[in-house]
This record gives structure tokens, C-alpha cells and sequence, in this order.
């Protein structure tokens, strides 16, 4: 028989040289339709001449920001000369078959050749030809060629600076970057609660004091009353932008292939109006109400105006107006609110919002613009001339597009950027949520049902960053990167041509990248994560040791003592048996470089018992009447379908259907203040020989304060100095609020 080794070796040397094709130094992302490495390379200190047709000028600027290209010269041509050697932008001939909205690179001996059917097509192979510029250790590019287009049209990203300002320059360097990685929309949310950002001319009170806060942190403005105040006051915070500046921004994107979408939030979320304009609420008493009064035909003027002056400034088809429901409660109080829905034979106030986001629907289409909305606020599935973006997953986009409704994906539990990416517990404080990399990266945009004749109503999909805790522009890089690569991989490259671990290997180059462009990206974390993975069949957990690290040495031991440089090296899942405690940390050389982790992995007296509640589940079903006793723990994502959530008291029994020896009664909670989720007030544990009786076996109390903003997790358990027998326990959580308590599993030993 041949050697195993020496089989492999003429395996691979039978594979084509395409499949090495993404070397360090060619490891774009978003990864290429097709992209195809030769032999050779192209010294970048060799002078180049520039040759560019006409309709190709406006790129010059671009090829000429491109560091490290040596351009000697530049001019522009009539048609193509055959032996021009240089960088040349060149109109794509038929028989280049190149898709309309795609680009060819290539790079050989006669220099550097983009070509492309148009200038906006070429833009992402300028990009990606400065990607792999900034990619090079030693100012050579490799002979290659790159055919390649986009999946999606509409590939966005969003920014919130109503909630904080940010300035012009900022703004800027955010779309060099979202450029880079192909984006081509850009959300710019001028308006919303937290200020109005944008100068309209026929109302400069917006400006004046809508724009400027009394507190720039947002949670002290919301626990001090929230008020606006005139700008030039000694405590004013905020900042707004000029017309011109905007014309500006909007210039600078449309150069690099970026649309900017701008986000007026109209009519909910308006507080910063109604300060202003109290007459255009239901009760004409500033700070008591969020929506505009839709019954009052001043309202649908107001916005009218503004719009006109968005429009004069804005190339956009699209505007963003939001699109959250508007509170009922003065809607239903409100007199012109109510005389507007019996006028015109409207059922209820939801109807009533609906009919105001069509006029304002109808009256961007007048203008030739056309309305996106977040969902319901986007009347979906009815008002057929709006775009609707959908915020809350497959289904609804399904259900949407079945109706030939136009959806842009923004799922909140996928591509909201402004919820953790990494273990929360070392992270600095963020929206409750957790969305690494990998969640982004392997979300589903096509609902897997999806008949094919309607995928044409996905236009495609971004991903959005409300600024409530990014509060400056380092904040707002460290939350966006690396994520956003994730993101722009995902929309820009066909789903077959995808792959997480091939993502990962370009990743690393990419931080070259991030760095140059001098982006305060998201280190790629040493702590390690550890997960176990009950298999209730054979009775194991199955754990498994991981890090952000692209190759990680991750050290684990399971005899109760730290890991130290000689503990056992993880390399393959684990398997127990029975309960075990791993702890586990990174190491470099001999260094630790991490916390320790620690896993209790449980297999428990309780598992696959029966459990009777007093007070159901809500929100958080789970996995129904099995979570508590499934012998699964959730993690760090509230909604990873483990965690079991009550508003009420948590209130179970469990039968042992004999009398057990019990020695400790243990359950997890979490606690994420932002959703509204708190630990228990205490924890009480009883047991019973009948199932009628109960005794208390022991009772604690929480001592976390239910303020605390960074999310928790905090492990209540009764542990006996003796053990007892019993038949029934009995476990009793207060809620302490009007929130949640979250559990995922009872312990039992």
C-alpha cells in the first residue's frame, strides 16, 4: 500500500492552482466572483502612467489616493492602444463578458487594467486594487485576474447621530472605509430623540435647540429629565450640520460609490420636535408625548417642508423615516387624532398611522423619491410605494415579499451593531444582545422557502448602528469593525462562494488593513469561551474551548486548578461523562493571556424530569416544558432559545417519582437591564415527601442592584451542609420588577 503522506502529496499536487488562489497577500474580502493568481509580480515602485477614458475621469482621483502606487503620469485617451503599459481604466467589451454591474482586474507584466461597462461598476475594482496595495509587506503585487460583482444592489450600513454627534470628518473617514469593503448605501440618521442634526431653513429653532442636550450621556439626559436646551448655554451638548457641509458629505460618498440615504424619523420618535413645536402634539404640552399628532393636518405640512429641503439636498431615491409604532395611548385621547379616524372610516389609531405613512409615501413618490420604513411603520404588507426594512427576521421577510413588497434585510438579532460581539462580561457597555462575527457572517438573507421569481423583491440588506453607548467616533470604529467585513462579504458575495473559515484566514491580513486606514477596530479577543453540548441519548456533554483568535493555544485542566503552560493543550471537543469543572485560558509562549474560564459541566439528578409550573413562560418560551431539565445551559445571547424568561414569580415543582438523596439545588440567571431583564429578588428552595407539605431547605437573597447596565449572569444555589431525602423540590424566584427573569436549567445533586 502507499504511505498515507505520500497519497496526500499526490492529491494535491493533482488540485488546480486556483484553489491556492487566496494567498495572504490577495486575501480580499468580500471575496471575488473569481479570482485566478499567475506567476509573476508587478513592482509598485516602477513609474506608472495613468491612461483613462473619458467617462472614467471621475476615478483619477481615486487611482491617484491609492498609497504607494508610483503614478509618473497621466492621460487621457480616445480608445485603447494595444501596447500601453501603465494602469488603465478601459470601457468592458462584449467580448470581455463582464457582467453590467461587475468589474475585471488584472495585473500582469504590462502593468495594472481595470475595465468595467461603467464608472459606477469600475469603483469596487479601484477598491479592491487598494486593498491589495494596502495588503503588500513588500511593495509588489502579484500577477492576477478578478472578474467580479456584486449579489446584492443595495449593500448598507448605517449610522446614528442624532442619539451622538459626529463630526464632519469622522463622517468622512467612515465612508472612505465603508467604500474599501464595497458598501455602496450609507443610513445617515440626521434626526430622532436624541437631536436633530440636520439645518432646515424655514425652522432654524431645530437647530437652535433640538440639536443640543443638557447631558451628553445618554442614560444621565434620560434619568435628568431629557430636555433640550438653546445651543451657546454653558451645558449644551450636540451639533448639528450645515446644508452645505451635508452637499459636502454627500459629494465626497457619491465619488466613492456610496449613496447617502438620509434618516429624517418621522412621525414617532419625535421628541426633539414636539420641544420645539409642542402645537404639533396631541396635547400641546412639551415633553409628554414621542409622535407627532396625526390627526393635525399642521403635522403632515411640517414634514412636508422639511422633506422639500431634504430633497433639494439629497440625490437619494430612497428616504428613511424610521418607522417604529407610534404609543397609542394620546393618540386615542386626542381629539383631532379621533375626528380624523371617524372622517375617514378608520378602524383604529393603527390605521391612523398607517394612512399618514402613505400620504407621506405618496408624497415622495410625487417628488420621485421613494419611503423606506422599519416594518409596521412602513405599512407592511400594504402601502405599496414604500420600501419596507425589515428588522425582525426570515418570516416576516417572507411574508413581505410574498405580497411584492420591496424588502431591505436588517434583522436586529443579526445586524445590529450596537449589541456586544464578544464575551460581554470583558467587553466595555453596549445594547444587551450578543452578535459576534460568526452570527453575522452566517445569517440567512433569502427566507429558504422563498420562490425564486420573488428573491427579486430582496434589494438587500444593512446593517445598523444606533450610537446610544458608541458616544464617539472610536467608539463607533470599535463597534462597526471587524463586523461590517463580516457583513459586506455576506451581501456582496454569492452564498456558495462563501466560506466561514476561509473568511477567517483573509481576516488576518486584513488587520493590516484596518490599521493603515487607522480604524479602532475590535481586537480579535484571547479569552476563551467555553461551551458544553449535552447529548441526552449517550448521557455526555460533548465541550468544546474557543477564542477570537485565529490559532489559538488554549490550555485547559479538570482537576479544579488554573490552567498553567504545561496543562493539557486543546486541540479536539471533550467528552465527560460525568460532572466535571474545566477551566481553560489562552496562552502565548508561556504567558498567560487571558482570564481563566470556568465551565461547570453538569449531569445532573434532574435531567429529563418532569416540571410543573405555577406561572408559565412568556416572552422567552425556549424550549417549552423541557428547558429547565434538558441539561442545556444558555449562553451568552438572551434569545438563544435556551434562556426561559417570566414576568411573574418563577414557581416550578419537580417529581422525582421516588425519594432522592438531595445535596444542592442550583439555577443560572441573567440579568440585561436594557430589555428589561433582572435577576431574581431572592431564591428560595423547598422540599416534600407528599407534594402537599413543603419545608424550606434554605433561601437567598440578591445583592446586585437592578441598575447595574452591563449584562450579568449570577449563579443562585442552595448548598446543604447534610444531604435530605426528598421526593418533590420546590424552587421559588421573585421578579422584582415589571421586567423579566431569566433562567436556563435547574441542578440538581
Amino acid at each position: 500500500m502507499i504511505p498515507r503522506i505520500l497519497r496526500l502529496l499526490f492529491y494535491f499536487a493533482l488540485l488546480p492552482l486556483s484553489l491556492f488562489s487566496q494567498a495572504p497577500d490577495v486575501a480580499l474580502i468580500p471575496r471575488p466572483s473569481k479570482m485566478q493568481i499567475n506567476h509573476g509580480e508587478l513592482s509598485m515602485t516602477d513609474p506608472q502612467t495613468l491612461y483613462f477614458l473619458e467617462e472614467f475621469t471621475p476615478l483619477v482621483e481615486l487611482i491617484e489616493k491609492i498609497p504607494n502606487l508610483n503614478l509618473s503620469d497621466q492621460e487621457q485617451i480616445k480608445k485603447t492602444r494595444r501596447n500601453q503599459q501603465g494602469i488603465r481604466l478601459l470601457k468592458a467589451e462584449d467580448y470581455d463578458q463582464i457582467d453590467p454591474t461587475g468589474y475585471l482586474l488584472e495585473i500582469d507584466h504590462n502593468g495594472i487594467t481595470l475595465k468595467a461597462h461603467s464608472a459606477k461598476a469600475m469603483i469596487p475594482g479601484v477598491f479592491s486594487l487598494m486593498q491589495i496595495v494596502l495588503m503588500s509587506e513588500d511593495e509588489k503585487l502579484p500577477y492576477l485576474r478578478i472578474e467580479d460583482k456584486p449579489q446584492f444592489e443595495y449593500r448598507g450600513m448605517h449610522l446614528d447621530v442624532s442619539t451622538h454627534f459626529m463630526p464632519v470628518g469622522f463622517i468622512k473617514k467612515y465612508i472612505d472605509v465603508l467604500a474599501v469593503y464595497k458598501f455602496n448605501y450609507f443610513n445617515w440618521q440626521l434626526t430622532g430623540a436624541g437631536g436633530w442634526r440636520m439645518q432646515i431653513n424655514q425652522y432654524p429653532e431645530l437647530t437652535e435647540k433640538a440639536a443640543w442636550r443638557t447631558h451628553s450621556n445618554w442614560k444621565d439626559w434620560q434619568k435628568y429629565g431629557s430636555r433640550y436646551i438653546r445651543e451657546g448655554t454653558p451645558n449644551a451638548n450636540g451639533g448639528y450640520y450645515t446644508q452645505e457641509e451635508i452637499k459636502a458629505v454627500v459629494d465626497y460618498a457619491a465619488k466613492r460609490g456610496i449613496t447617502v440615504v438620509p434618516g429624517i424619523t418621522v412621525p414617532n420618535e419625535s421628541d426633539e420636535v414636539l420641544a420645539v413645536f409642542p402645537e404639533l402634539s396631541c396635547t400641546g404640552i412639551p415633553y409628554t408625548e414621542h409622535t407627532l399628532c396625526l390627526g393635525n393636518e399642521k403635522s403632515f405640512q411640517f414634514i412636508k417642508n422639511v422633506l422639500n429641503e431634504v430633497i433639494a439636498i439629497f440625490p437619494s431615491s430612497y428616504i428613511h423615516i424610521g418607522g417604529k409604532n407610534a404609543k397609542q395611548l394620546h393618540l386615542e385621547n386626542c381629539p383631532k387624532c379621533q375626528a380624523r379616524i371617524d372622517q375617514d372610516s378608520l378602524e383604529n389609531e393603527a390605521d391612523l398611522q398607517l394612512q399618514f405613512v402613505q400620504k407621506l409615501a405618496e408624497y415622495l413618490k410625487s417628488k420621485n423619491k421613494k419611503l423606506i420604513g422599519r416594518d409596521a411603520g412602513a405599512g407592511a404588507p400594504v402601502i405599496q410605494d414604500a420600501i419596507v426594512m425589515n428588522g425582525n427576521g426570515s418570516a416576516v421577510t417572507l411574508e413581505t415579499v410574498n405580497h411584492d413588497r420591496n424588502v431591505i434585510v436588517a434583522a436586529v438579532n443579526h445586524l445590529s451593531f450596537d449589541k456586544y460581539q464578544s464575551d460581554p462580561r470583558y467587553e466595555p457597555e453596549a445594547t444587551s444582545g450578543y452578535i459576534p462575527m460568526e452570527k453575522v457572517y452566517h445569517y440567512d438573507l433569502i427566507p429558504s422557502d422563498l420562490a425564486e421569481e420573488k428573491r427579486q423583491h430582496i434589494l438587500g440588506a444593512q446593517a445598523s448602528l444606533p450610537t446610544t453607548y458608541a458616544t464617539d467616533d472610536r467608539q463607533v470604529e470599535y463597534l462597526v469593525f471587524p463586523r461590517a467585513l463580516a457583513f459586506s462579504e455576506l451581501v456582496w458575495t454569492d452564498s456558495n462562494s462563501r466560506s466561514w473559515e476561509d473568511f477567517m484566514a483573509r481576516l488576518q491580513q486584513q488587520y493590516r488593513v484596518l490599521q493603515k486606514l487607522e480604524i479602532n477596530y475590535h481586537r480579535p479577543s484571547f479569552q476563551v469561551l467555553g461551551h458544553a453540548e449535552f447529548d441526552s441519548v449517550q448521557m455526555k456533554n460533548v465541550v468544546t474551548l474557543t477564542s477570537e483568535q485565529f490559532d489559538p493555544q488554549i490550555r485547559y485542566t479538570v482537576d479544579g486548578t488554573d490552567p498553567e503552560p504545561r496543562s493539557t493543550l486543546y486541540n479536539l471537543p471533550i467528552e465527560f461523562s460525568k460532572s466535571t469543572t474545566v477551566k481553560a485560558a489562552s496562552f502565548i509562549d508561556s504567558a498567560r493571556v487571558s482570564d481563566v474560564e470556568t465551565l461547570d459541566v453538569d449531569i445532573h439528578k434532574a435531567i429529563g424530569k418532569e416540571v410543573s409550573y405555577t406561572n408559565l413562560w412568556d416572552a422567552f418560551p425556549a424550549q417549552g416544558q423541557t428547558t429547565l431539565t434538558n441539561g442545556k445551559k444558555g449562553g451568552l445571547n438572551y434569545n438563544d432559545a435556551e434562556w426561559q424568561g417570566f414576568t411573574e414569580d418563577l414557581d416550578i415543582k419537580i417529581d422525582f417519582e421516588r425519594r432522592e438523596e438531595i445535596s444542592s439545588v442550583a439555577m443560572n440567571f441573567l440579568q440585561a437591564p436594557v430589555p428589561g431583564i433582572y435577576f431574581p429578588a431572592d431564591f428560595k428552595v423547598l422540599v416534600s415527601d407528599n407534594g402537599k407539605t413543603y419545608r424550606e431547605l434554605g433561601h437567598l437573597k440578591n445583592q446586585i442592584s437592578p441598575r447595574e447596565g452591563r449584562l450579568k449572569f449570577k449563579k443562585f444555589e442552595i448548598k446543604l451542609d447534610k444531604p435530605v431525602m426528598a421526593r418533590y423540590i420546590q424552587i421559588k424566584a421573585s421578579n422584582p420588577t415589571e421586567g423579566h427573569i431569566l433562567t436556563d436549567e435547574v441542578v440538581i445533586y
